[in-house]
């Protein structure tokens, strides 16, 4: 009788362990998933050593095993949403950066300022630049950008860090089928310069 007991009480505490996992990767594959910031790229709207949650399922289920087919899209990533994406360059690689400008819409950047639509983008209190050197376009397209037009199903994004973020001004747009999900909280996060939790940053909602 101990050994049958024995026999059931491991064969339950297997099953249910098996469910915490399917659980666990179902969670992971299509309603949220944790990230780490390992650059300063977003600064000051993120930190390094932020952890994330990212939204997957807000931009629409990704199909395992698909081209990035989706299905059940709540919204389209809209301007100012902080989005994880495939990097277009490496897609082993996640970056993240905020949208801009999307599909249809003008872009030009003129001395750091940027246009959307000729309409200067007013309000990004997120934006950081942290000098004042004007880089002409000639030489690269950090602070002066010809304006252009965002394809069809893309998406123009940055880094709140302006002067430090390599983003769509250097390698291009962004693919919708790339998006991986929307950022919406910091769950911890860790300065290892100073060796501490950064006890305030937790909980915050990314905006």
């Amino acid at each position: 009788m101990a050994g049958k007991k024995a026999k059931s009480s491991l064969r339950e505490n297997t099953e249910a362990i098996i469910i915490a996992i399917i659980i666990a990767m179902f969670i992971r594959t299509f309603l949220v998933q944790a990230f780490k910031i390992p650059s300063g790229s977003m600064l000051e709207t993120l930190q390094i050593g932020d952890q994330i949650l990212v939204n997957k399922f807000i931009y629409g289920v990704k199909i395992p095993f698909t081209d990035g087919k989706t299905l059940i899209p709540v919204k389209d990533p809209q301007k100012g949403d902080i989005v994880v994406f495939k990097y277009p360059e490496d897609p082993s690689k996640d970056f993240i950066k905020r949208v801009i400008a999307k599909e249809g819409d003008t872009l030009e950047i003129i001395n750091k300022k940027v246009y959307v639509n000729d309409n200067p983008v007013e309000g990004e209190k997120y934006a950081v630049y942290k000098t004042g050197e004007i880089i002409p376009g000639n030489f690269s397209p950090r602070d002066n950008l010809k304006k252009i037009t965002i394809p069809e199903n893309k998406l123009f994004v940055m880094g709140d860090n302006r002067d430090n973020s390599h983003d769509s001004r250097f390698w291009g747009f962004v693919d919708l089928k790339a998006v991986r999900g929307e950022a919406f909280m910091i769950y911890w996060s860790w300065n290892k310069n100073k060796f501490g939790v950064r006890w305030n940053r937790i909980g915050d909602l990314l905006i």
